[in-house]
Formats: C-alpha cells, sequence, structure tokens
C-alpha cells in the first residue's frame, strides 16, 4: 500500500494503518535516535516516546506526503530535549572520516568541537554525513530554505576543519 493512503488512514483513526507506517520506519529512526543518544536503551525509549507523541497528534499533520519528514522533525526534537537534559553532545563516529580527516583527533576533541557549533548547524551535519539525508529532505525536517541547509553545512565543515587542523588533528603533507 502506498505511504501517502497508508498516512491518510491513519490520520482518519485506522490504528493498522498507523502501526504499518510505524514499521515501515522503526529501523532508520532508531539508527537516528541511536547516533544521537548513543544508547540502545535510550534509543528505544525515544521510538517509544516519537510513536506516542506522532499517534496523539497525526491527525494535525497537513500534507500525508510529509509524514517521513515529520516523525524525524519529532524524534529529532525529542534527542536534542534529551541531550539537552544531559548537558553533553554525542556524535558519531563516522563523522570524522566522512570529513576526510585522518584519525589523529581523539573523539573526545571532535565532540568539543562539535559542541560549540550552532544547534541547527551540528543537526545538519550529523542528517547529512552520519544518516544520509538529502539536502531537500534535511530543509523539509528543519522546515528552512535548501540554501539555508546548505550554508550551514558550508559553515559547518569549515569550522570543524579550521578547528581540527589548529589542533594538529588533519594529516596534511
Amino acid at each position: 500500500m502506498e505511504l501517502q493512503e497508508l498516512v491518510r488512514r491513519a490520520k482518519r483513526g485506522d490504528e493498522a494503518a498507523f502501526y504499518e507506517l510505524m514499521q515501515l520506519h522503526k529501523v532508520r529512526l532508531y539508527r537516528i535516535a541511536l547516533s544521537y543518544l548513543k544508547n540502545s536503551g535510550d534509543a528505544v525509549e525515544a521510538l517509544q516516546e516519537v510513536t506516542y507523541r506522532a499517534y496523539r497528534s497525526i491527525r494535525k499533520l497537513k500534507e500525508p506526503q510529509y509524514f517521513t519528514t515529520w516523525l524525524t522533525r519529532i524524534l529529532l526534537n525529542y534527542c536534542s530535549d534529551e541531550l539537552k537534559k544531559r548537558k553533553q553532545l554525542l556524535v558519531s563516529d563516522d563523522l570524522i572520516s566522512l570529513m576526510g580527516a585522518e584519525h589523529q583527533s581523539s573523539w573526545l576533541e571532535v565532540e568539543e568541537i562539535i559542541a560549540q557549533l550552532d544547534s541547527k548547524t551540528r543537526q545538519v551535519i550529523e542528517l547529512k554525513y552520519v544518516h544520509d539525508f538529502k539536502i531537500k529532505e534535511i530543509a523539509e525536517i528543519l522546515d528552512c530554505p535548501e540554501g539555508t541547509v546548505k550554508t550551514w553545512l558550508h559553515k559547518g565543515l569549515k569550522e570543524l576543519r579550521g578547528q581540527l587542523e589548529d589542533k594538529g588533528g588533519l594529516g596534511y603533507a
């Protein structure tokens, strides 16, 4: 069955359709939650909370084709709130290799640098380089223009590279 039709049915109160939607999205949501929260138990808890929040407010979703980005936004908001509670940023191990950096920087240094970025820039970098979202999808999730996403991405990568170079973390010949 087509995703948009499932969303329409779920909005009308069809619990089986809502369950199917969550089944289709649970692996990706779990991976995103795990990359932010760094703990399987916390990621499962995030998935449960997001399922509850989505179920409670699915009737408010205006456009069925944006269900995936709407659901992802709910998850990101939840993870962001949880991280604020912990007062620390947790980063995926894939980020440095995706930036082209050598593994001379400790993960603590990288997390420290990323923690200094503004929250939107951090989110864009993670969504793009850790979760393989496209610029257009990130723009939909964050509810902003694609050009803004590209600007945040460029700014964030430039700042990360500069900070790593200053710390001697990039191995240029």
